[in-house]
């Protein structure tokens, strides 16, 4: 199923596509294995023009996949490009994009190769490596209107009967139009289950989580948390530590919450090298340092997550939306 992609609001409406097949079988005109995109008003977020596999059943689960911290030309982000391959669904990915800077030359020689693959069918969020070039600049180019308005880095869709959010945790001092919009989107939302992804984890058992330098990103990353939480979102998607980490459902204080908490879960496992935990943190439910993907199974009610390593041992489970 092709998502429906929203900043601030619009509709890309798949129905118009079987309009389309069905002109063309009438008029004899089809060629077979042709390409159609919706109709009415051009979006200002596309959808990805081909999911590969398309999805048979329209009402079915959707694959939502990806990672952060993913290329640096001498790193392992072939390797995971490699599990997309062969891999259907949505791409996302949680920001640090391209190493080291973020430049144009950096998505040129070390993203585009590997992750660029799947260009069309990602969604990306921004990392603080991607703002080694000023403003961002080379990421809004290179992913255009799918990163979202140039220069916000924040914006919805909906995959299946998802709500998904990506958000821009590198703004903190400018981020209140963000915090804004995420209420108003949320409250505009009928969806029962609710994804959004980011780059700076809340809690983290690796070395960032001492880093007085990023107090008021996970400060402003913690606002972002509780407007979700409130709003009864089910999980959040972060990067930023090299290495898989998933919590436990958490209130923003980092309270155990089984009713209402939100399950976050770190996989910037993506290319770049790898750290080391630190000091475990409540409620840090599994660990891992190797590269891979997360396949989350979205469905009406419920998720599936899939750590899938490039090699060693994986994580996975399911979860019943709040």
């Amino acid at each position: 199923m092709t998502p429906r992609i929203r900043a601030r609001s619009f509709d890309l409406r798949i129905p118009a596509f079987v309009v389309a097949v069905l002109v063309c079988l009438v008029t004899v005109q089809c060629s077979g294995g042709g390409s159609s995109s919706g109709g009415g008003s051009t979006p200002s977020i596309p959808g990805p023009t081909s999911p590969t596999p398309t999805p048979t059943n329209p009402s079915g689960p959707e694959t939502f996949v990806g990672a952060g911290d993913i290329a640096i030309c001498s790193g392992n982000a072939e390797a995971t490009a490699r599990q997309l391959d062969s891999i259907g669904g949505t791409v996302f990915t949680l920001g640090d994009n391209a190493y080291p800077n973020g430049s144009q030359q950096d998505f040129r020689d070390c993203y585009d190769p590997t992750w660029g693959r799947h260009k069309a069918r990602t969604r990306p969020a921004p990392g603080n490596h991607d703002y080694g070039t000023p403003g961002a600049a080379p990421y809004y180019q290179y992913f255009g209107a799918n990163a979202g308005g140039a220069g916000l880095g924040y914006y919805s869709f909906d995959l299946g009967a998802w709500h998904i959010i990506s958000l821009n945790s590198n703004v903190p001092d400018a981020g209140a139009s963000q915090l804004s919009w995420l209420r108003a989107d949320l409250a505009q939302s009928t969806a029962k289950c609710t994804l959004a992804y980011w780059h700076h984890p809340i809690f983290s058992s690796g070395p960032n989580a001492s880093n007085a330098g990023e107090t008021a990103i996970r400060s402003y990353a913690q606002q972002m948390f509780r407007i979700l939480y409130d709003a009864g979102a089910d999980l959040v998607l972060v990067g930023h530590e090299h290495l898989y980490e998933r919590f436990a459902p958490q209130n923003p204080d980092g309270g155990l919450d089984t009713a209402r908490g939100i399950r976050q879960i770190i996989v910037g496992t993506g290319g770049v090298p790898l750290y080391e935990f630190q000091s475990v943190k409540p409620n840090s439910e599994v660990r891992l340092r190797s590269h891979g993907v997360m396949r989350l199974t979205l469905s009406s009610d419920r998720y599936q997550w899939d750590f899938l390593p490039v090699s060693g041992a994986g994580d996975s489970g399911t979860q019943a939306c709040h």
